[in-house]
């Protein structure tokens, strides 16, 4: 892991400064290229793996990884194929609720656990399958025709906040699953005493994706981050503890290269409004660092899943 006294915000602006933004980016890239390909290297040494599944909080980058370790399964002789757990939505008529009556898609059972299975039990022995998506304008899981068989040589990977909720895979053999935790794990130090949390990670970067994906202001993402850290802690964190492995998708660079897409959307959040205090403490943690453009980071870098530009399939 990268030296923990390298996470201080003055080595990072010293790098930016002094011109080595391209070797700052460098480091937080093999950082997650080492996991990554220690991850593959395990998973290939199983030979009854047939399903990776790769779980963790909201703005966790785990679609991105699991792009990631697919290339990696790849360059060790798999044939990985990267699906999502949100093909398996059920229809929005029938997503569980909440008290108040609002739909709870946070809820597991906002997935159809009885098809993901068939699905997936019918892929591992080899058969054919029907392969959906969910359509979310019209809250409606589709079939269009995709048809998907695995190789012998094939690894599924798929991701989803609830991935790891054995609920969803309890009748599929424990040989044939491999488990991901992703998430960022690495708080920076601002000073060696005071720390940005990790979730304050996960904050910025849905709120930069929602800007440019959503058209959501940071207000919104402020306003139902409550929300969201809610459903982490029900159905989310208690399944932890069933991964595998876990994959730090923190970034050194990260929160300089943020800072160029919400800075000034942050600073619209009206004083008067109950989103004000956590704006203006996300632009005080901003504020800390130079800015970083994002002509230095690869387009196959898991952050580019929120500020846009990515290779992947990321939205």
């Amino acid at each position: 892991m990268i030296e923990e006294s390298k996470r201080r915000v003055a080595y990072i602006n010293e790098m930016i400064e002094s011109g080595h933004a391209a070797q700052l980016v460098a480091e937080g890239e093999n950082y997650h290229a080492e996991q990554l390909a220690r991850i593959a290297r395990y998973i290939c040494s199983r030979a009854g793996v047939r399903v990776v599944l790769i779980a963790g909080p909201s703005s966790s980058g785990k679609t991105s990884t699991s792009h990631r370790l697919c290339l990696e399964l790849l360059a060790q002789g798999r044939q990985p194929v990267a699906l999502s757990l949100d093909n398996w939505y059920v229809d929005g008529s029938l997503t569980p609720r909440k008290e108040d009556g609002s739909k709870d898609y946070e809820s597991v059972y906002a997935l159809d656990i009885k098809q993901l299975e068939e699905d997936l039990k019918a892929l591992i022995a080899g058969k054919e399958i029907a392969l959906p998506t969910f359509n979310f304008a019209e809250e409606k899981r589709e079939y269009q025709g995709e048809t998907l068989r695995l190789e012998p040589e094939s690894i599924l990977v798929i991701e989803g906040i609830h991935a790891l909720n054995p609920i969803l895979t309890e009748h599929i053999d424990a040989d044939c699953k491999y488990k991901i935790y992703a998430a960022p794990m690495s708080p920076v130090s601002l000073d060696g005493e005071r720390w940005i949390p990790t979730y304050v990670h996960r904050l910025l970067r849905r709120m930069s994706r929602d800007l440019r994906t959503r058209g959501k202001s940071p207000q919104m993402t402020i306003a139902t981050w409550p929300s969201v850290r809610e459903g982490e802690e029900k159905w989310i964190e208690p399944f932890r503890n069933e991964a595998d492995a876990e994959f730090d998708t923190s970034m050194l660079y990260e929160l300089p290269a943020i800072r160029y897409t919400v800075e000034t959307a942050l600073q619209t959040v009206p004083a008067v409004a109950e989103e004000y205090k956590v704006a203006e403490q996300l632009l005080y943690y901003l504020s800390f660092f130079e800015g970083l453009q994002a002509s230095f980071i690869p387009r196959t870098s898991i952050l580019r899943e929120f500020i846009g530009g990515s290779q992947f399939n990321v939205g």
